[in-house]
């Protein structure tokens, strides 16, 4: 957690942080040394650990920094023409920032509950609702599809291309996407079973 008041020096260090730990975990996955962090940042080791205590608090910071950009972006959906369609384009943007951050994949293939806590904890559950609520009284999305539906299809999609990094050629996120988007458009070839007590609404 950000302390409450920093020193703009420190502000601007923990700043250079989250933006190098951004790009190097992308890249190098949760494994990515710290101390290549650090070297990123211009800061020593021990101003990472400052700002964040423990890598996991780390991590769980750049992934609350992507949820927060993806409820700003189904914010913006919700005001669109088209529900369906904002629906399907925020699918695509959210599999691409996805696809693109290596750590990202691997922390909510590994850890979906913490993931789940982050979604709520910024809006993004509650704003992707609606947004499917739209898309179903418009007429363009299945009826028994519920908020619960998109982390996991994303989340499923994100542990495909993590375990296969390195090891086969890269996925064509794209068209696994247009699979999932087909699955739950209007009407659907076949009524789907309903979710667990646990996950329903």
């Amino acid at each position: 957690m950000e302390p409450r008041a920093l020193r703009a020096d420190a502000r601007r260090n923990r700043e250079a942080v989250l933006a190098a730990a951004r790009e190097r975990l992308a890249e190098d996955g949760l494994d990515g040394p710290i101390e290549d962090i650090a070297r990123a940042a211009g800061v020593g080791v021990g101003t990472v650990y400052r700002h964040f205590p423990s890598k996991r608090e780390l991590i769980a910071a750049l992934v609350r920094d992507r949820f927060e950009r993806m409820a700003e972006r189904t914010e913006e959906a919700l005001a669109a023409d088209d529900p369906w369609q904002a629906f399907c384009d925020l699918m695509r943007y959210s599999a691409e920032l996805q696809m693109r951050d290596r750590a990202l994949s691997q922390f909510l293939a590994e850890q979906p509950e913490l993931g789940y806590c982050q979604a709520v904890d910024t809006g993004l559950t509650e704003l992707t609702a609606q947004l499917i609520a739209k898309a179903q009284r418009s007429g363009g999305m299945r009826k028994d599809a519920v908020v619960e539906d998109v982390p996991t299809l994303l989340c499923a999609l994100g542990a495909v291309t993590a375990n296969a990094a390195g090891t086969m050629p890269e996925l064509n996120w794209e068209r696994y996407v247009q699979i999932m988007l087909d699955g739950l458009r209007a009407p659907g070839s076949n009524p789907l079973p309903p979710p667990k007590a646990s996950m329903a609404r």
